[in-house]
């Protein structure tokens, strides 16, 4: 396996801290930094061990929830065009998988720093929080970074194929040997990290919890984790652990009562705050995802229909749904920040939810569906829609296992189970980018509508087993020898 120098390729191309475009890391000598010596320090270090980067461009634009909506309509926007026609983005620029495999390996390093610094030190046991959210945080990062730039973990198969690489130690000098390991054993890192860190997570001395993996956000990563490795009754013990004493019914997302009573913009205020009782984890994210966009390819008139036709539960849900002229459409989820670099000049950034309770809830559902456990799955499916559904009464809405095999032509209960919670996030995470993760997972073909210059529309689809499904990594890490991607 080819090796190669994680600071002059992996974060070469990556930014600093604050801004991307900025301070690249090898302006200075990476022992150059700010003396890691206390708790105070170690705390806020950890805090910036999550990726400053998103993935909902290219994530949601490559994905079916996004479609052609015709030659004239909209504007081209190469963050969306490209993922749209499954084709690599040189650069790494804001919205690019580029970027965000710079900002993960920014992450990685920041957690490195702590976890070498808390090492090194003498803190007694009150380090121990942030040396289990370093833990948690440098595995979610891999695990990212594996979902988007590494082949699918087979259940049962020899994963023998490239992960990424997994980077464990703070950079002392510019030079460094990794390479890429294996499918496995990035997998056997992430998992060792995951649970290591599990053992000392906190929900203590964060003046903004929502900000860190904490128990419940720590649990939440590790249920969808284990989906990955199809370890399912894992799976359920930590989704059921992410709920607050394993509530679920009265800390979802309010769909259908208080983010319905609300006006668009107080909505778009709410959606990505800290008191949300369904967010388990917000990140700082730059990003013009959706900022000023009318993209030709995106969310339009047919994906619409998720929110104007009647679901498993013979209702319709009651998510907010606007557009801009049709079939200009949105969800109306983001709010954006700036970061002033001068007078009226900044950078735009998002709060993003990481991780919710309503995707913890349906990661349950298929969960159990895999177990056998029908019953269950069916009662924690009934939970999600009872606050998704416009009117919802139970007597009306309740989903039946008669309900799932009808609606969705199936004979077999379990694939029934796992189609309707696909379904239900589907929507639910529309311009959140986490229906890719599940097509990836599920190895599900995806299917893209195109419109000719003539108006003639065709459909394309992106096959399981297409290299085009792994993002290509930065073209940059090839230049010290990293392996790219195949394209053939």
């Amino acid at each position: 396996m080819k090796k190669f120098n994680i600071y002059t390729a992996v974060l070469l191309v990556g930014a600093s801290y604050m801004m991307s475009s900025c301070n690249k890391y090898l302006d200075k000598d990476p022992d150059n930094r700010t003396e890691i010596n206390s708790l105070d320090k170690i705390a806020q270090l950890v805090g910036t061990a999550y990726p400053s980067a998103d993935y909902l461009s290219f994530a949601e634009s490559a994905s079916d929830n996004a479609e052609d909506k015709g030659p004239g309509v909209g504007n081209s926007v190469d963050t969306r065009d490209r993922p749209y026609a499954w084709e690599d983005q040189a650069g790494s620029e804001t919205n690019t998988p580029g970027n965000y495999w710079n900002g993960c390996y920014e992450a990685i390093a920041a957690a490195n720093h702590a976890l070498e610094a808390i090492e090194e030190g003498n803190y007694g046991d009150e380090v121990l929080q942030y040396k289990g959210e370093a833990l948690v945080a440098r595995a979610y990062a891999h695990h990212m970074l594996m979902i988007f730039f590494a082949k699918n973990y087979q259940i049962g198969g020899t994963n023998d194929s490239p992960g990424v690489p997994y980077v464990t130690k703070a950079g002392k000098t510019v030079f460094g040997e990794y390479d890429r390991g294996t499918v496995k054993s990035t997998y056997e890192n992430i998992v060792a990290d995951l649970e290591e860190g599990l053992k000392y997570v906190s929900d203590q001395n964060h003046q903004v919890p929502k900000y860190h993996f904490t128990k419940s956000a720590s649990h939440a990563f590790a249920a969808r984790l284990y989906m990955y490795l199809g370890e399912w009754q894992k799976v359920v013990d930590h989704a059921t652990l992410a709920a607050p004493n394993g509530n679920f019914v009265n800390n979802l997302r309010p769909i259908n009562t208080t983010f319905k009573n609300m006006t668009s913009s107080e909505f778009r205020n709410a959606f990505t705050r800290s008191d949300v009782k369904s967010t388990l984890l917000l990140a700082n994210c730059y990003s013009t995802w959706t900022y000023n966009e009318t993209p030709r390819y995106g969310y339009g008139a047919r994906t619409s229909l998720m929110f104007t036709e009647n679901n498993v539960t013979g209702g319709i849900l009651d998510n907010k749904v606007l557009n801009y002229g049709a079939p200009n459409y949105t969800t109306y989820k983001w709010l954006y920040y700036f970061f002033y670099t001068g007078p009226g000049i900044g950078y735009p950034y998002i709060m993003q939810p990481l991780f919710t309770l309503d995707e913890v809830l349906l990661n349950r559902v298929e969960a159990y569906a895999e177990l056998g456990k029908y019953e269950l799955a069916l009662a924690d499916l009934n939970t999600f829609y009872s606050t998704k559904i416009r009117n919802y009464t139970a007597a009306t809405h309740v989903v039946t296992m008669p309900k799932i095999m009808a609606y969705f032509s199936e004979s077999d209960p379990k694939k029934g189970l796992v189609k309707a919670a696909l379904e239900a996030k589907k929507a639910e995470f529309l311009q959140e980018g986490l229906r890719w993760l599940d097509l990836m997972r599920r190895d599900l073909p995806v299917k893209h509508n195109i419109i000719s210059a003539e108006g003639i529309e065709t459909d394309v689809f992106l096959q399981p087993g297409d290299p085009r499904r792994l993002f290509q990594l930065p073209p940059e890490v090839a230049i010290a020898g990293l392996e790219l991607n195949p394209r053939d």
